[in-house]
């Protein structure tokens, strides 16, 4: 068979005439081989017509292909064949490389493992926890609830335990979002956000920031567009590390004030920010969803986040979640709560804030010394600006540096690079000069 068969052939092997009934089909074709990767596909119109259906079902039909990744392209370039398994990847988070013990890999904005507080006498406390392995769905358990209030930066209507940050932010948009409508997302972003978003066949509307946020300008503009859920990260940015200010934050308010959008904060960084936590829960808790991890300040294998949004929201979640896991364990509910209120563990988190802090400020200090000034910044990695990220990645890989390359957090045309400075306990010195050379193509 062709590499380019026509709309008639297609058609011939498709039984079935509404938008998903014509992608699990083609699916099929895809999966055993007779449209194989690389295939370029009929046009919209012209299978259309072979079918005896409407353009917008056949460009329905590609774009449930397209959110499984199994079909790309777009516009009058046509769309091609690219994968032959119907399961969802994220397109920027499955891209990212494993590097061997020679390489410093400074790609991943996480935590240093070293200053995580220990878990022990946590876990202990939680295997005695009431009703543990119990079937019921609780949404939080109270001792986690009043635990996480006093540092609540508003006074939601209801809290949620939820497996980690990013699954609650998953949770959130499968539950309140339909496929295909829009969401306004600041740019640049955690990678993970925008998988996240495409995963769900949402468009992306990307909201552009300078030192103090979201460019209220910008979200005004796509407010036109009525996004159903507007993202953003108002304490410390994961990608930038900038914090939201108040000025900002009430401008945003007003913006947001003519409409019915969805407002999304992700504190993903939690605790070891240097800034308290900071919401438009205060102005809007009508429809703000806030939530905030405990991966980077208590340990990632909790897998907790906690979120608090209007009580209809929280049931919309719950009922989602209802098709799978259900509840978060009260395990490690428990164990958390038990570390939030445990003064040893608050100055464990306090120690590694400040060391964090530490680290950012002696790297940022080595690359003025090299002639690049960059803002001190929050978080646990820096977003520096290069004449070319292609050029930046390779010069850095041939000092065994590995960085995140800038391209994977943004929608828009970028040069930067993302290097994670939390888990830089030594050598700062050397890899700025690495820095410095990797972002001046010419030097």
């Amino acid at each position: 068979m062709s590499t380019e068969p026509d709309a008639t052939w297609l058609a011939s092997r498709v039984t079935q005439h509404t938008a998903r009934g014509i992608a699990l089909e083609v699916s099929a074709l895809i999966r055993s081989g007779a449209l194989p990767v690389g295939t370029r596909m009929p046009t919209v119109r012209d299978l259309a017509f072979a079918l005896g259906v409407s353009p917008g079902t056949i460009s329905e039909a590609w774009s449930e292909l397209k959110r499984q990744k199994i079909v790309s392209g777009r516009g009058r370039g046509g769309a091609w064949v690219s994968g032959d398994s119907a399961t969802p990847r994220p397109a920027r988070m499955g891209s990212v490389a494993h590097f061997g013990p020679d390489v410093l890999d400074l790609s991943l904005a996480i935590p240093d493992a070293s200053l995580l507080p220990p878990l022990r006498g946590a876990l202990a406390h939680a295997a005695e926890t009431e009703n543990l392995n119990s079937y019921e769905r609780t949404p939080i358990l109270p001792a986690l609830r009043q635990a996480v209030l006093p540092q609540w930066p508003y006074a939601p209507d209801a809290f949620l335990a939820t497996n980690g940050g990013y699954n609650a932010v998953y949770s959130v948009l499968h539950a309140t979002v339909l496929p295909g409508a829009c969401v306004a997302i600041e740019d640049p972003t955690a990678m993970r956000l925008l998988d996240i978003v495409e995963d769900l066949g949402a468009e992306l509307l990307p909201i552009g920031c300078d030192a103090e946020g979201p460019l209220p300008d910008q979200l005004a503009a796509a407010l036109v567009r009525r996004p159903a859920a507007f993202m953003f990260q108002p304490r410390t940015h994961s990608v930038t590390g900038r914090h939201v200010s108040a000025r900002r934050l009430q401008e945003l308010a007003t913006v947001l004030a003519g409409s019915d959008t969805l407002v999304i904060e992700d504190d993903g960084v939690g605790d070891v920010s240097i800034h308290p936590p900071i919401s438009l829960g205060a102005t809007m808790p009508e429809r703000v969803v806030h939530i905030r991890s405990f991966s980077k300040s208590l340990a990632p294998d909790l897998r907790i986040a906690v979120l608090s949004a209007p009580d209809k929201v929280i049931r919309q979640i719950q009922s989602y979640r209802s098709f799978s896991s259900g509840w978060t364990s009260r395990l490690l509910q428990a164990a958390t709560a038990w570390l939030l209120d445990d003064a040893a563990t608050t100055q464990s988190v306090a120690n590694a804030r400040q060391i964090y802090a530490e680290r950012r400020r002696t790297f940022l200090g080595h690359l003025a010394e090299h002639g690049i000034a960059m803002p001190e910044t929050d978080g646990l990695c820096i977003w520096i600006p290069v004449e070319s990220e292609q050029y930046a990645l390779v010069t850095l890989a041939a000092h065994g540096i590995a960085v995140l390359p800038g391209s994977k957090c943004s929608l828009q045309p970028t040069e930067h690079v993302r290097l994670a400075t939390a888990v830089l306990a030594q050598g700062h010195e050397r890899v700025a000069a690495a820095v410095a050379r990797a972002a001046r193509r010419g030097d």
